[in-house]
Order: structure tokens, then C-alpha cells, then sequence
């Protein structure tokens, strides 16, 4: 099962952990605290994976 872990702001300690637990090794992050966003590139993401999990 693909997971996407969404990243609305810079993770704690805490989300790091359950990103971890959830994903393992195998992490696909899309991150929305940048500056620039792919919007094209995120909704692709988001239908590529299985579940979509949002991250405050």
C-alpha cells in the first residue's frame, strides 16, 4: 500500500515518529511549507498513492 504523508508545516519530533511508524523506510513526503508549490505534481501524487495522509 502506498501511503503519501502531506506536510502542511515543518514536522516535529512527534510526526517524524508516526511518519516512521506508518511508512517505515519506504516514506513518500510531499511538503506545502515551501514557498513554491507543484500543484500539477501534488494532485498526481495524491492519485498515485493509495491513501493520503495530512500532516498540521
Amino acid at each position: 500500500m502506498k501511503i503519501l504523508h502531506v506536510l502542511k508545516s515543518e514536522p516535529d519530533k512527534t510526526v517524524n515518529k508516526f511518519i516512521d511508524i506508518i511508512s517505515g523506510e519506504d516514506k513518500d513526503i510531499f511538503v506545502l511549507y515551501d514557498t513554491e508549490v507543484d500543484w500539477e505534481k501534488f494532485v498526481d501524487e495524491v492519485f498515485e498513492h493509495d491513501k493520503v495522509i495530512c500532516w498540521w
